[in-house]
């Protein structure tokens, strides 16, 4: 008896397992998707154009991605817990602009001190949107939709009108923009280094795995023990943390900076993530995706600049991208739960 009770009643680690492997098997299915569609635009425009894939373009594109991919990391912390932060790019521009002024104004600055300082700036923006969010219990939407319009107004209100010149900042963060590593820029190596910090976090942390259960399912996570608003908290620190320092990046990238920098680049950062597998309800996605759905998405910008097609069809095919990237996640949630009932079903059998 007590060995049919066994055979009937699979160990809830078993389980646990199976869910697991199917959700990492869905993950690379979507990351795989999004390099299979990179190579579908590449080669088309490398055909039309051989000079879009030599060496110098290929870093350009890069370089335009990498802001992007940036913010993408901070974003896809919180969309896994099944909020979202629209204030990342007022939150770069404040940060960018502060930075350049404190550099402009101070030119003794130590290069790290500097960037400290915007990301010191971007740190306690998230800071004000965690708390609202978290303690306040207030919608994330709403609330980074009006941290959004604050964010930037500071930033107006202090810019005055007043622009900071490449001229008047330091060679070493202009160098920093510009400088390259074995043929890399640094900037995309910086990039690359918050993605796979972010990753092991997500992947190795039980701090990390449990954004993924809140996302899931709050209540549930909740009542297993989870601290939901002290993790909810967290991810807006980091958003922020990681919008602060894209915005002192953005200063050695361009150098000339006013108070519009990074106006309307949530949008695009939003989009970055759901295209890259990051489902928009939480509980799925991985950081990986959403640096590739940056790099999509850039490269598709890139592309149609080349290809001379009007602008307005890179707002159109960003927006329906971003509607089949929901369409195929919704898909695959679904799938993927009745492959979950279907192994738990064998299980018991």
């Amino acid at each position: 008896m007590t060995t049919q009770l066994g055979d009937a009643v699979a160990p809830p680690s078993n389980r646990r397992t199976t869910a697991r492997r199917l959700s990492t098997r869905v993950g690379r299915v979507r990351e795989l998707g999004i390099v299979v569609a990179l190579a579908l635009v590449v080669i088309p425009t490398a055909i039309v154009n051989p000079r879009f894939v030599q060496p110098q373009s290929l870093r350009d594109l890069l370089l335009n991605a990498s802001i992007v991919a940036l913010l993408a990391v901070g974003q896809t912390l919180v969309v896994v817990t099944r909020n979202v932060d629209l204030s990342v790019g007022s939150v770069l521009g404040l940060s960018a602009f502060l930075t350049a002024q404190h550099f402009a104004d101070h030119p003794g600055t130590p290069l790290l001190a500097g960037i400290g300082l915007g990301v010191a700036v971007g740190l306690a923006c998230g800071l004000l949107n965690g708390l609202l969010v978290a303690l306040g219990n207030v919608p994330s939407l709403v609330v980074t939709l009006g941290t959004l319009y604050v964010f930037r107004g500071v930033d107006y209100a202090l810019a005055q009108g007043r622009q900071v010149n490449a001229a008047d900042l330091p060679d070493a963060l202009l160098a920093l923009g510009s400088s390259r590593v074995l043929g890399i820029p640094v900037l995309v190596l910086i990039t690359l280094a918050i993605v796979a910090v972010a990753a092991v976090y997500l992947r190795s942390y039980r701090s990390g795995r449990e954004l993924y259960a809140l996302g899931s399912n709050p209540e549930a996570a909740a009542l297993a023990g989870i601290p939901v608003a002290r993790r909810t908290l967290t991810t807006f620190v980091l958003s922020g943390l990681v919008a602060g320092l894209a915005g002192a990046l953005w200063v050695a990238r361009y150098g000339t900076v006013d108070a519009a920098a990074g106006t309307g680049l949530e949008l695009q950062v939003v989009a970055a993530v759901v295209v890259g597998g990051v489902a928009i309800f939480g509980g799925s996605g991985t950081v990986a995706g959403a640096a590739l759905g940056a790099l999509l998405l850039g490269t598709i910008t890139s592309c149609l600049v080349v290809l001379q097609i009007p602008a307005f069809w890179q707002q159109a095919i960003s927006g329906a991208l971003l509607l089949s990237a929901i369409t195929v996640d919704r898909l695959l949630a679904l799938r993927l739960a009745r492959a979950l009932r279907s192994a738990e079903g064998t299980s018991h059998a």
